[in-house]
């Protein structure tokens, strides 16, 4: 019977192999078929079913992907302002709920370093029960079967703490100190640049919504302009070239009324991204850009430099990583040093024997132990030698990139400080020019009025007043960009009222 069973499981070893074997290839027809035929979608527990000739490459649709999950609640009713709106993004923007999370697994990092300065006590419960049958030559029975049975159960509590290694944990709980502080200046960073997100596609919505206003006001010049020509016209003082000349510009001002909407539809559309909420939300938004412009700007000085780059997110954030990288120095030198530990054990055994017909016999013992032991590492070819001049590579890595942050924040300090003075003078410009047009406008139309002027003098005056409008109104958009750009680099742009009194402390 022995011999039997032997030759059983002999041949199922020699076939579990190939069992095994085949049914892991089988598994390619979760694959598409070739490389240039579609994979269609299966049923579950059904076979993939096979391409068309049509080669239609769709996949299949999950209703339960269309529903976006919106964490806040939107009144659709009132009318936002910008401090309104960049509430509204910091409280439900995708990118600020990841940072969130970020720094909060860089916080539970610090408290899973911290944890290894502790011992670790680790209960175990073993138990089993063994049963044996045994044949057995008796003299004048014959063979006999005997059964035996053992049962046993081993409870046991084990301790283990590594008392001392010259101050490795110690280092890597300061390097996850730093990666988490660096994580919480991330966090906030994140939400300075969604600040400044929102308000430069604020402003960009506030000038497209003002570029509107003024392609109307254009119309009605057009307009105007050409009841004058028709009043004239009536009176025998007028031509129908002028007439026709009258009509194309009002057709044309009707053209710019369709591309100045579309471009407001544009920019609202580029705002609702930037908060971070669905592009299908309707919401009112205050257009008037009311927050007073800086009056004026001389640039940025040493001592405005050196604010910056001390509260700069993005420059804390690479010195903290500096930091860290030096915490990891000392974790590979600390690998050449040796460990104390303490281990103990308390454990206790429960056990009975039974055999056959016999009296069972049963034992219980218990025991303790304690010890304290050191591991001093002797040779490991090389490996912590390379570990450290890793770290100090790191290191140095880190110094570079340290430095290299500070200077791009400079330079991009110093580069939003010129485009500031530059927006500056540029809006002071335009509303020179839009006064200058506004004349010439309206005395070009009077003259055409009393005979003494040309169509053709009006409409290019009404054209380059339209254009001198624009012009001012993507100049004074350009002013509150660039002083909350400014802001923003410099460190300024901390909440929504930073920005919603048109005032930086830059």
């Amino acid at each position: 019977m022995i011999n039997r069973v032997k030759r059983r499981f002999a041949g199922l070893t020699v076939i579990l192999p190939f069992m095994l074997g085949g049914c892991a290839t089988d598994a390619l027809r979760l694959a598409p078929e070739a490389a240039d035929k579609p994979w269609h979608a299966a049923k579950p527990g059904m076979p993939a079913s096979p391409a068309t000739e049509t080669r239609d490459f769709a996949v299949p649709a999950n209703p339960e992907l269309a529903l976006i999950d919106s964490p806040v609640a939107v009144n659709t009713q009132s009318q936002y302002d910008l401090a309104q709106l960049i509430d509204l993004a910091q409280r439900s923007n995708p990118a600020t709920r990841a940072a969130w999370e970020k720094a909060r697994q860089a916080a539970l990092a610090v408290g899973m370093v911290e944890a290894t300065m502790l011992p670790i006590i680790t209960a175990s419960v073993i138990g089993g029960v063994q049963k044996t049958t045994t044949p057995v030559d008796v003299p004048l029975i014959g063979r006999h079967d005997v059964d035996t049975t053992l049962k046993g159960v081993t409870p046991s509590v084990a301790l283990q703490w590594l008392v001392f290694d010259f101050g490795q944990r110690a280092a890597l709980a300061d390097a996850a100190k730093q990666g988490s502080f660096a994580a919480n200046v991330a966090f906030n960073g994140m939400h300075q640049k969604l600040i400044f997100d929102v308000t430069r596609t604020y402003y960009e919505y506030c000038a497209s919504a003002t570029g509107y206003r003024i392609a109307n006001q254009t119309l009605h010049n057009s307009k105007a302009v050409l009841a004058a020509v028709q009043a004239r016209l009536s009176e025998g003082r007028a031509t129908t070239v002028e007439l026709a000349l009258a009509r194309q510009q009002v057709a044309q001002s009707e053209l710019r009324i369709v591309r100045a909407q579309g471009q407001q539809q544009n920019s609202y559309h580029a705002l609702l991204n930037a908060m971070g909420v669905n592009a299908m939300l309707k919401i009112r938004v205050d257009g008037l850009m009311k927050q007073q412009l800086p009056a004026s700007f001389d640039g940025v000085t040493q001592s405005v430099l050196e604010t910056a780059l001390s509260r700069r997110p993005d420059v804390i954030a690479s010195y903290a990583a500096l930091q860290a990288s030096k915490s990891g120095v000392k974790v590979a030198q600390a690998e050449f040093m040796p460990k104390v530990f303490v281990a103990g054990a308390l454990a206790s055994t429960s056990n009975s024997f039974n055999a056959g017909s016999l009296p069972s016999i049963g034992n219980q013992a218990s025991g303790a132990g304690i010890l304290i032991g050191a591991t001093v590492p002797i040779f490991d070819g090389g490996v912590r030698a390379a570990q450290l001049k890793n770290a100090q590579s790191t290191q140095n890595a880190a110094t570079e990139t340290f430095r290299r942050v500070q200077l791009d924040a400079v330079a991009e300090i110093v580069l939003a400080s010129s485009t500031l003075k530059t927006a500056l003078a540029a809006n002071k410009a335009a509303g020179v020019l839009v006064q200058t047009s506004s004349t010439a406008f309206d005395a070009a139309l009077d003259s055409y009025k009393n005979g003494l002027g040309t169509i053709t003098v009006v409409n290019e005056t009404n054209n380059a007043l339209l254009d001198a409008k624009l012009a001012q109104t993507d100049a004074q958009a350009g002013v509150r960009i660039a002083a909350a750009n400014v802001a923003f680099l410099t460190g300024a742009l901390t909440s929504g009222k930073s920005v919603s009194g048109g005032t930086h402390d830059f």
